[in-house]
């Protein structure tokens, strides 16, 4: 890439953080913007901080990498977030890539992995690390895609008849997100209408409060 490239570091392991720190600004056209210990802090500092990619924990305190990663794509969505993490399943790998992750690596990769990892999302490809296997579109039991945790509660909310203005002010999201959560909930259950989607929520059980899609 001959532009710079604007990464953010997220991880509450100080050593960790250091240590990929000091790896990236070995390279030209890379800027390390920061280096942040969780996920609220990510959060509240994105948008000032304006990276192209986040290097984002998977397990961290006050908010973790996956709630942090839906929050992030929701103020910035141009972000591209490559979780880090020491977990190697495929539950793990697909879940990170089903919130809107871009890559997954391992925090035990070696240093050029991180940089074609950096690469490769820049070019606007997803990137699993070496010997992952994951499937990137997991399916639930009856072959859907499943819903992410933020679809699920958008479900209930338009299920309980609110309209997108409302949901975007009962969850502090903008009514674009809300619209944007909506298409995807059609897409993914193959229901075209409002009404198809407050049907599902009411025979899957989601105004009574249990799980969707399971």
């Amino acid at each position: 890439m001959s532009a710079e490239i604007r990464v953010l570091i997220v991880d509450d392991h100080p050593m960790v953080a250091e240590g990929i720190q000091s790896i990236l600004e070995t390279y030209d056209d890379i800027n390390v913007v920061g280096t942040l210990s969780n996920g609220r802090e990510a959060i509240e500092q994105v948008e000032k901080m304006a990276p192209d990619v986040v290097l984002l924990d998977l397990n961290m305190p006050e908010v973790g990498g996956l709630s942090a990663t839906e929050i992030i794509l929701e103020r910035r969505p141009g972000t591209r977030i490559l979780i880090l993490s020491m977990h190697d399943s495929a539950e793990y790998i697909s879940s990170a890539l089903s919130h809107g992750a871009v890559g997954y690596i391992l925090k035990d990769v070696p240093t050029e992995e991180i940089r074609t990892a950096i690469d490769t999302v820049m070019h606007g490809q997803r990137y699993l690390c070496t010997g992952a296997t994951a499937s990137l579109k997991p399916k639930t039991s009856d072959g859907r895609e499943p819903l992410t945790s933020r679809e699920q509660t958008i479900l209930l909310e338009l299920a309980q008849g609110k309209s997108n203005k409302e949901v975007a002010a009962e969850l502090d999201i903008s009514v674009r997100t809300v619209e944007t959560h909506r298409k995807n909930l059609k897409r993914k259950l193959g229901i075209s209408s409002t009404a198809g989607l407050t049907r599902y929520a009411m025979e899957h059980g989601v105004l009574q409060g249990t799980g969707v899609g399971l």
